[in-house]
């Protein structure tokens, strides 16, 4: 069974613990792949690592791999797929879920990467596609006019929210109320990680966990 992490957003360093965990799980370090939620923003062909906020997190724990590959429009179809189907780690990036989603099913890309056998990683949006559903709501700041729920690759049995610092208390129950009768949800704030290991998730940094319309906040 594959090891996923769910990163809501870092402002520095990666927490050491949250380091401890990614050096014990990350053995194979041939390919890193990293998935754009920006897919159609870019200046020029060149791809500079450091402007991406995600590798340096792991740069900075010291996980340093053989291959680095970035995935947008630049890159075809046919080879963004191979890049997957060997990747040893896939990180699905930050930035506009939505966008994700959609550059993930117009390249066919669903599939391949839930099949894959490598580490996958996600951060922000990403980690919203991670997850079995998720959110896009006008009280989450989306620019949308309705509520809608979105299915994600599904690799764990929860939905995931990922925020900045907001009013949990005035925000959570608008949106995140109705989709915990469905399915359980975790909601994380800034500086957390969720991880699932052989179907046992564990939680770091402030995360609320919702079922039923009842909310309980998670700290570790």
């Amino acid at each position: 069974m594959s090891t996923h992490y769910y990163f809501s957003w870092f402002n520095g360093i990666l927490p050491e613990g949250l380091m401890q965990w990614l050096q014990e799980d990350i053995q194979d370090r041939q390919s890193l792949v990293m998935i754009s939620a920006q897919p159609s923003d870019f200046d020029d062909e060149q791809i500079n690592l450091e402007d991406i906020t995600e590798w340096t997190w792991l740069h900075q724990a010291n996980l340093r791999f053989d291959e680095y590959h970035f995935i947008d429009y630049r890159m075809q179809k046919e080879e963004a797929r191979q890049w997957i189907q060997n990747a040893s780690v896939i990180l699905l990036c930050g930035g506009y879920p939505v966008q994700q989603h959609n550059f993930l099913a117009e390249y066919d890309l669903t599939n391949v990467i839930r099949n894959s056998n490598a580490v996958i990683l996600g951060a922000s949006a990403g980690s919203l596609n991670m997850s079995a559903k998720w959110v896009t709501s006008h009280n989450a700041a989306h620019s949308v006019e309705i509520d809608t729920i979105h299915d994600g690759l599904g690799f764990d049995p929860f939905a995931y929210e990922s925020h900045s610092q907001r009013d949990y208390a005035s925000f959570i129950q608008g949106y995140l109320f109705p989709l915990s009768e469905e399915i359980d949800v975790y909601a994380a704030e800034q500086e957390s990680a969720i991880r699932v290991k052989d179907g046992k998730i564990e939680i770091m940094g402030p995360v609320y966990y919702i079922s039923r319309s009842k909310i309980q906040r998670i700290s570790v």
